[in-house]
């Protein structure tokens, strides 16, 4: 099942999407839905219908966090120069940066070079603590795309000072994630899916997930080690090779076989946005 969030007739609804119609069960929050288990019986709830063309995207949800891996794929380690990690590497995002498919990805002027990276993202259904690699599979409410904006010139800049980084990845509209979430009855953790990066429609990134250095049990057993997931958190387990930047005017088209897929466009120097939520 896919769920996501709409608006229509200025009226914001969460939503079944089905074929090319989007199915309303109300203004309930996604994050209420996965807290209250009930993900299993909103298909019930469903009413009245409209068209993809009819509805505006809104953010998904409010995480309490998003944690980001870096360097899970083994080509994107290489082409950066940096040594494979023996664990899991993982950083925070600020969850302020999220914007929904079809939004702008508004960069200020005078930052250097910016970079998208496609990433497949899970969200927590359950709270998770000290998991193992069985419980941990238990825990996903479902699957998304992340687009890993990231100021890859401050970056290096924050790196080499020792510094965190994590203004470079946490800037207002830094973080693109949908289209909507594929829920884990779905799609499986270990489903090896075509991972792709496209600007203007040329190909930057081509890959897929089961290039991953740590799966996805792997990854929640050592995050959950010293932190607790909440339902409604988002993981995003990181970008392969191909990393390359954007300039003003950019489509950026994220696409994962089974979920979708995630465009945005790249506007530099755009004024403040208010996205509803």
């Amino acid at each position: 099942m896919k769920i996501g969030r709409f608006r229509h007739k200025g009226k914001i609804f969460t939503g079944i999407v089905e074929n090319n119609e989007v199915f309303s069960i109300g203004n309930i929050p996604i994050e209420k839905i996965i807290t209250n288990n009930l993900i299993g019986k909103i298909r019930y709830m469903a009413n009245a219908s409209v068209s993809f063309e009819q509805v505006e995207y809104m953010p998904l949800l409010k995480p309490g966090k998003i944690i980001c891996l870096g360097l899970n794929y083994k080509s994107h380690a290489s082409e950066g120069g940096w040594e494979i990690p023996e664990e899991p590497i993982y950083f925070e995002k600020s969850s302020s940066c999220i914007i929904p498919h079809l939004a702008e990805i508004r960069i200020p002027e005078n930052i250097g070079r910016v970079d998208p990276e496609v990433e497949l993202a899970f969200i927590m259904g359950k709270t998770c603590r000290n998991a193992d690699t069985d419980t941990a599979q238990q825990c996903i409410a479902g699957y998304t795309i992340l687009n890993d904006v990231t100021a890859r010139s401050m970056q290096k800049i924050d790196q080499s000072k020792k510094y965190p980084w994590f203004r470079s990845k946490s800037m207002d509209t830094f973080c693109p994630v949908g289209p909507w979430i594929v829920t884990s009855d779905e799609l499986n953790w270990n489903d090896d899916l075509k991972i792709e990066l496209r600007i203007n429609g040329e190909i930057r990134q081509s890959s897929s997930t089961g290039q991953m250095i740590f799966q996805i049990p792997e990854i929640i057993v050592a995050i959950t080690r010293y932190l607790t997931l909440y339902p409604g958190d988002i993981i995003s387990t990181g970008t392969p090779e191909g990393i390359s930047p954007i300039k003003d005017g950019d489509i950026v088209e994220c696409e994962i076989e089974k979920i979708g897929i995630l465009k945005n466009y790249v506007k530099i120097n755009g004024k403040n946005i208010q996205v509803e939520q």
